[in-house]
């Protein structure tokens, strides 16, 4: 059972052969996070140089105030997996995610912290490197490329409006934290905390930050296949991390919208109606159960009656519109009187 809040902020920071960055690294957490109220997480994931070392001196000293536990995985098991231990051991009332390698100023980490501090109706600050006005140092651009693609994909598939889903500083309040079960080991632990918040009706506050790249050479661990990679999680945690009920609906969604595309098009372009179709119908069975989903179904049926040709297919459109309009309000009125399983 987790402790009660002992602490005001817990910082986890996990830690893979990162002996060039950490003596830095703890010369920033004094001058910003020197405080009895604030708990440091280490989470050392099975770091092969002198890391654990390094660690394990820093916390001898006693030139700070703060709260320094240090945890340890005997083989490297990724961030994710780093990150699920040192937030199962945290007790803090806020929770502070931190890169290990300087990318990420700790000053800006001082600032989102004290914005969500000082707001009682912010739950979560997701730092961002692609708002601000602050110092930037990128020269990847396949990387930069396919996380701002991943982002994209994201505000799609969950309604959202996030310029950087995989950016490492994160600060979440306790009762987030209360909601979410991570699964993901490695770098994907990113999509699966910000789909997991997004479900629980959290919203994601952005705040820009500096950014300071890393190259291979310098110890850069990610690389643009792991963005291909977050493709992956993009769909598993859209379209198969749900609910039953709503699997049910996606299915149910996608096989009656194909089927609607069938009557469009001929040859290639029938073929690519149907996806088209069968991928509007797996968005539409994400947000709306089967009932609210059939009643747009009904509403596209009635308008393939009219018009000819072109005709039949604006007619299409137009009650497809008119469909998910009612069924949206039909969707807002069963959440008030709590019917909202149905809908």
């Amino acid at each position: 059972m987790r402790q009660e809040n002992k602490f005001s902020l817990s910082i986890v920071i996990p830690v893979y052969n990162e002996e060039k960055y950490l003596n830095k690294l703890f010369e920033d957490l004094i001058k910003y996070f020197n405080n009895k109220s604030v708990e440091l997480i280490v989470v050392d994931d099975g770091s092969s140089d002198n890391s654990n070392k390094i660690i394990n001196d820093l916390k001898s000293k006693s030139n700070y105030e703060f709260s320094f536990k240090i945890l340890k995985l005997e083989t490297n098991s990724g961030k994710g997996k780093a990150l699920q231990l040192g937030i199962s051991k945290s007790s803090g009332e806020y929770l502070l995610l931190q890169d290990a390698d300087l990318e990420l100023d700790l000053k800006d980490s001082k600032e989102m912290y004290q914005i969500i501090q000082n707001n009682d109706e912010i739950k979560c600050i997701f730092g961002s490197r692609y708002l601000s006005g602050k110092l930037k140092k990128n020269n990847y651009f396949f990387n930069n490329l396919i996380g701002k693609i991943n982002s994209l994909i994201f505000n799609i598939f969950f309604a959202q409006s996030l310029s950087d889903v995989h950016c490492g500083l994160k600060i979440l309040h306790r009762s987030v934290i209360e909601k979410i079960s991570l699964t993901v080991n490695d770098f994907g632990i990113e999509i699966d905390l910000a789909s997991q918040i997004v479900r629980n009706k959290f919203f994601i506050y952005e705040y820009g930050v500096s950014y300071y790249f890393r190259t291979k050479r310098q110890g850069k661990k990610i690389t643009w296949l792991d963005g291909i990679k977050s493709f992956y999680y993009l769909i598993k945690a859209r379209f198969f991390d749900n609910s039953l009920s709503t699997n049910l609906s996606i299915i149910y969604s996608s096989i009656y919208m194909a089927y609607v595309g069938s009557h469009f098009g001929m040859g290639l372009g029938n073929t690519l109606f149907i996806l088209i179709f069968f991928i509007l119908g797996s968005v539409i069975g994400i947000h709306y159960k089967i009932l609210s989903s059939s009643l747009i179904f009904l509403f596209i049926y009635v308008g393939s009656l009219f018009g000819k040709g072109n005709g039949t297919s604006l007619s299409v459109f137009i009650f497809f519109i008119i469909g998910v309009y009612i069924a949206n309000k039909l969707k807002k009125s069963s959440i008030k009187l709590k019917f909202n399983h149905l809908f």
